[in-house]
């Protein structure tokens, strides 16, 4: 198994070089071609008009939206000439999440940035949380103070579930060029910790018969820490760059609502993560 298409998704008005440097690197690690793909939709203005004025108005904002995908493309391009097997761009006016989750089909995974903070807005940006859950393809999110991918040491976040199984098969290519994988669970309350450490030792083992250097642990008790926390404090001591995890959550009211660890790691801003759901 390898990577042979990488798709990064670029987000308008906001800093896309993170992400473009990893997916440059990815494309040039796994000679894969490398896809850019971006959209927005004109937002309508909170007050009323119409006819004429109306028209001119929509025509005015997606001129304004062409010319600011024009200069994505632009940008795209000059970070990936001469990086991986080749380069295609594709764009569209349209809400962000919609066009770039039906564009995964043709990506073995897809990179974007991570979660900003502050209020996620449909008409311009793709949310991370909508692709890692909807794509149906692993979704590598890279913080914008990250510049390159680091595979010296890289953790796996196992839970015992369909999704953390998917994610380390999805991850394998990546892995495989690993420098060092550690695979840790966090036993939930009441959880013996040898049978967390079975499991752990079973996928360590698993990684190993298919040339992966890997090591299985499993951290003592966190008392009032939760398992992001956990994690947090696993990953800094081992120097982990990169986590690999499934990824958890549900739709609920049309808005969707992720685990605390999958919120945690989409949402911090130190290390680059590679989802699968």
């Amino acid at each position: 198994m390898t990577y042979a298409t990488v798709m990064v998704s670029l987000a308008l008005d906001q800093s896309n070089e993170a992400r473009l440097q990893v997916a440059g690197e990815l494309a040039e690690r796994f000679e894969a071609a490398i896809v850019g793909v971006a959209a927005a939709q004109f937002a309508p203005p909170l007050y009323f008009t119409d006819g004429a004025a109306a028209q001119g108005l929509v025509e005015q904002e997606e001129a304004s939206i062409k010319r600011r995908l024009a200069d994505l493309e632009a940008q795209f391009r000059t970070a990936t000439k001469n990086r991986g097997a080749r380069a295609e761009w594709r764009s569209a006016i349209d809400f962000p999440s919609r066009f770039i989750l039906a564009q995964a089909r043709c990506a073995d995974l897809v990179v974007s940035g991570g979660q900003s903070p502050a209020f996620s807005d449909a008409f311009a940006l793709a949310s991370p949380k909508d692709l890692v859950m909807q794509a149906g393809r692993p979704l590598v999110v890279v913080p914008d103070r990250v510049n390159w991918l680091d595979l010296r040491s890289v953790l796996v976040a196992w839970k015992d579930t369909p999704e953390s199984r998917r994610a380390v098969a999805d991850a394998l290519p990546l892995l495989r060029k690993a420098r060092d994988v550690a695979i840790v669970e966090i036993p939930e309350q009441g959880e013996e910790r040898s049978a967390a450490m079975a499991g752990v030792a079973d996928v360590a083992a698993w990684l190993v018969r298919h040339g992966v250097t890997a090591t299985a642990r499993v951290p003592e008790a966190g008392g009032n820490k939760t398992a992001a926390m956990q994690l947090e404090k696993v990953a800094g001591d081992v120097g982990a760059s990169l986590i690999v995890a499934g990824a958890y959550g549900h739709s609920r009211f049309r808005e969707l609502i992720l685990g605390g660890v999958t919120e945690y790691l989409v949402t911090q801003s130190v290390r680059s993560v590679l989802l699968s759901h």
